[in-house]
C-alpha cells in the first residue's frame, strides 16, 4: 500500500527495498481554477545535482527539450500541452542503478509554460500530486498531494530523490517559486537557453509521446531521407473509432490518397533525396489514430533506415517533432518502419504524438495493421505496386 506523505515528509525508498532501481515518477494536476484565454500548460522537469546543489552539465537538466539523460537514468515520457485529464499529466522514468556517482540528487519540478504572458500561476492549480511506482513490481510506493497553498508561483519543486549513507530517499518539499523554468535552470547552474518548443525541433524515440498545441491549421507529416539512390514511401494507416481501416498512400493500387471525409491526404510520390513526402492531418471526429510508416522500395536493395537517415518529421504551425530511425541493431531486410503514431483526442483538435520505431520481419511485404486498438507489423496484406 502506497504511502501518504506530507510536506517536508522524507522516506527511505532502497533501505527496506534493496533490489529497487527502476522508478515510474508520475506527476498530475487539474486547472479548473482558470478562466482565461489561453490554454494552461505545466511542464515537467528533472535536475540531476551534485553535492553543491548545481549540475554538472547542461545534459543534467533533462525536459520535453532533452527527453533523456545520457547516462540512461532519467527519461522524461512526453509533454502533454493540456494535462488536467485524469491519472497522470507527464511522467519521468529514473534508473537508480544508472545514476551518475556524481550525483546525490534529483530534483523534480513543475512549471508553468509561459507564465508571465498568460497571466497564469499555481493559485489557479488544483489536486497537484508525485507519486512513485517500482515498475518491476508495478506497485505505487509512495504519494504526496501538494494541496493549495500556491498563489503567485510559476514553479514548483514537487519533490527529491537523494543519496543518504548509501541509500536512496524521498523529500516531499513542494516549495513554489515566483520564476519559471528559466528562473530553475539558473538556480540549479543550467547554462543554455531552453528551448521554446513552437520554434525548435523536439526529438522524440522511442516510447515518448508529446501532446500537440491546438491548432486551426493542418498537421503536416514528412518523410525524408539522406542517402543517394534510395527512395521510400510514406504511408499511413487511419484507424476509425467504429473500427474501419483505410490505406493511405500513393505507391500502392490498394492505398487511397485521401479518406473519404478528407482528414488524412497524401501529397504524392517523390524519388529523389532532398524531396519530402507529405502527409496532411487534421482533427476529425470520427477517426482514433494514425499510424505513420515509410515503407524501402524494392530498387533501395539492402540497408538499414538508419544506415540511409531515413527520418519523419511533424510540423504543427510552429510546433516541429523529429522521429528518427535510431536504432541501429535493425536487419538490413526489414522493409517498414512505422515512425510511430498520431492519437486522436475526444475534444476537438486534440492530438497527440506516440513514437513506436517499430520495424517488420526481415524480408516481410506485409504492411502494419492494428489488433485491440495496437499497432502490429506484418499482419496487413501485401502492396500491389502501381503498373
Amino acid at each position: 500500500m502506497a504511502i501518504n506523505l506530507k510536506k517536508g515528509q522524507k522516506i527511505d525508498l532502497t533501505k527496506g527495498n534493496p533490489g529497487l532501481s527502476k522508478l515510474l515518477i508520475g506527476l498530475g494536476w487539474d486547472t479548473d481554477r482558470y478562466s482565461g484565454g489561453y490554454d494552461f500548460d505545466l511542464d515537467t522537469a528533472a535536475f540531476l545535482l551534485k553535492a553543491d546543489n548545481k549540475v554538472s552539465s547542461n545534459q543534467d537538466f533533462v525536459y520535453y527539450g532533452n527527453l533523456r539523460h545520457s547516462s540512461g537514468s532519467a527519461e522524461h515520457m512526453g509533454d502533454s500541452l493540456t494535462g488536467g485529464s485524469g491519472g497522470d499529466d507527464e511522467q519521468i522514468k529514473v534508473d537508480l542503478s544508472r545514476v551518475p556517482d556524481v550525483i546525490e540528487r534529483i530534483a523534480i519540478a513543475v512549471t508553468i509554460y509561459d507564465a508571465e504572458t498568460r497571466k497564469q500561476n499555481f493559485g489557479q492549480v488544483s489536486n497537484a500530486y508525485i507519486r512513485i511506482i517500482d515498475t518491476a513490481a508495478n506497485t505505487e510506493l509512495l504519494r504526496y498531494d501538494l494541496g493549495e497553498d500556491f498563489s503567485f508561483e510559476a514553479s514548483v519543486i514537487v519533490g527529491e530523490i537523494y543519496r543518504y549513507k548509501g541509500e536512496w530517499k524521498f523529500n516531499a518539499v513542494g516549495s513554489g517559486f515566483k520564476g519559471g523554468l528559466k528562473s530553475l535552470c539558473l538556480n540549479y547552474g543550467v547554462n543554455l537557453e531552453v528551448k521554446d518548443r513552437n520554434r525548435e525541433p523536439v526529438i522524440l524515440k522511442k516510447g515518448q509521446k508529446i501532446s500537440l498545441a491546438k491548432n486551426n491549421g493542418l498537421i503536416v507529416v514528412e518523410n525524408g531521407w539522406t542517402a543517394e539512390d534510395t527512395d521510400y514511401d510514406l504511408k499511413a494507416l487511419v484507424r476509425y473509432r467504429d473500427g474501419r481501416l483505410i490505406y493511405v498512400g500513393a505507391a500502392n493500387e490498394d492505398e487511397c490518397i485521401s479518406t473519404p471525409e478528407g482528414a488524412v491526404k497524401h501529397s504524392g510520390d517523390v524519388t529523389e533525396p532532398g524531396e519530402l513526402e507529405h502527409i496532411y492531418i487534421k482533427w476529425h471526429p470520427d477517426i482514433a489514430s494514425v499510424a505513420v510508416s515509410s515503407y524501402s522500395a524494392i530498387e533501395n536493395g539492402t540497408g538499414s533506415f538508419h544506415e540511409y537517415g531515413v527520418f519523419v518529421r511533424i510540423r504543427n504551425g510552429r510546433q516541429i517533432i523529429e522521429i528518427p530511425a535510431s536504432d541501429t541493431s535493425v536487419d538490413d531486410l526489414s522493409y517498414t518502419l512505422c515512425f510511430g503514431e498520431i492519437l486522436f483526442g475526444k475534444s476537438e483538435g486534440s492530438l497527440d504524438v506516440a513514437a513506436l520505431e517499430m520495424y517488420s520481419a526481415p524480408g516481410s511485404e506485409n504492411r502494419i495493421g492494428y489488433i485491440d486498438g495496437r499497432v502490429v507489423m506484418d499482419i496487413g496484406p501485401e502492396g500491389t505496386l502501381k503498373s
